[in-house]
């Protein structure tokens, strides 16, 4: 029976997970990582590709050091996005390199002052209206535009970025038979190899839980927020904007990509799509109908199809079950439970994650597992969600 050592043994191949191992592989560490079903599933693949810098907690005036973290962070994606940071995202498709916030006519007034404050000056800037993109640019849009300076990723050319070049570490493993060791942990494999770890890293989203349960732990707790996603499909303009409220949770979020059959498709969360969580497919469709005719009245969308799906956003339990501001990181018995709580965090927790880990150590020659890798995932669109 081959006995392999590895530093870290990584559960969960979305994207924390992957930005986790490229970064432990570059800085030294063995480290392997298992993923159960494929690589960027659940909720990676699921995201809208936003990488924000905390715009919503100014919208708020909630300033926290949590807020000034994640305002970091569309830096740190750029650099990697030019080949030129710690993980080289070059080939990464930039849907676009930034986005829209629209206000209504009811807002602009209210929001004025917030727009030309000190703190918002360097992120966004007013567009004139003569130079409004489709579809504001119709007579009957009364409200403002503003242009925020932060980068939409088409998520499923991300994942492929991240897995290429340590497709040779990722490996697919459906059941887990976890044994604690002296002061490492075995994982007996499918295979008949027996995989010694020093350190197990959770980052399987949802399934941190139930990986902590087969491991004896019950905490940390977590807690999960569904969102019941839109697509719509058809001939429409590309956008990548946020339909501004009265609250920090935009009415609606937008975002575009091209479909198999060479269609646009409007990706939409926001508000809408944790508002409706209990709704049918068909209400939440109907529901999404009014709200996009109610916020962009001119737009006709008779001709368009509609899907809905459910994903849920799985993160530590906070207390009132309020949002985490910042990635999350605990470690016991050798087990570090991890969730990047959003997307443009996966660099911040990856570079915390180090803080965890002692110095990595000699080992001998690697032995490869023998297991299959797993296939990466795929955006919604092309899959079978059925449109109406």
């Amino acid at each position: 029976m081959n006995s392999i050592h590895t530093d870290v043994a990584i559960f969960g191949g979305g994207i924390a997970g992957l930005w986790s191992l490229a970064t432990l592989r570059q800085t030294g560490y063995r480290a392997m990582l298992f993923e159960r079903n494929v690589l960027g599933g659940g909720q990676s693949i699921a995201s809208q590709g936003i990488i924000h810098g905390g715009t919503k907690y100014a919208l708020t005036g909630n300033l926290t050091d949590s807020s000034q973290a994640i305002a970091q962070m569309p830096a740190v994606w750029r650099a990697c996005l030019q080949g030129q940071g710690a993980v080289d995202l070059s080939a990464v498709q930039i849907l676009s390199n930034h986005q829209y916030l629209w206000t209504s006519a009811s807002l602009t007034s209210n929001l004025a002052g917030f727009f030309a404050s000190k703190v918002m000056r360097s992120r966004i800037r007013q567009i004139p209206r003569a130079e409004f993109p489709e579809p504001f640019n119709h007579s009957g849009f009364r409200g403002d535009l503003y242009r925020l300076e932060e980068p939409v990723l088409n998520t499923a050319t991300l994942i492929q970025a991240l897995a290429t070049p340590y497709l040779a570490y990722c490996r697919q493993l459906s059941a887990t038979h976890f044994q604690r060791q002296d002061n490492h942990w075995l994982i007996h494999l499918p295979s008949g190899q027996t995989l010694q770890a020093n350190h197990l890293l959770l980052t399987a989203g949802s399934g941190n839980a139930e990986l902590l349960t087969q491991l004896g732990h019950s905490q940390p707790a977590m807690q999960r927020r569904p969102l019941h996603m839109i697509m719509v499909k058809g001939d429409l303009p590309p956008l990548y904007a946020h339909c501004l409220g009265a609250g920090a949770l935009p009415k609606l979020t937008i975002t575009s990509d091209i479909t198999p059959d060479n269609q646009t498709v409007w990706y939409v969360g926001g508000k809408v799509a944790e508002a409706s969580v209990e709704c049918s497919a068909d209400q939440q469709m109907m529901t999404a109908q009014k709200t996009l005719q109610d916020t962009l009245p001119w737009l006709n969308l008779t001709q368009a199809e509609w899907g809905v799906f459910t994903i849920y956003r799985a993160e530590p339990r906070m207390p009132n079950n309020q949002r985490p501001s910042d990635c999350f990181i605990h470690q016991q018995d050798q087990i570090i439970t991890a969730w990047p709580t959003k997307l443009a965090l996966a660099p911040r927790l990856a570079d915390k994650l180090l803080e965890y880990l002692p110095p990595p150590g000699e080992h001998p020659p690697e032995i490869p597992v023998q297991l299959p890798t797993p296939p990466m995932a795929q955006q919604p669109w092309y899959g079978n969600i059925p449109w109406s």
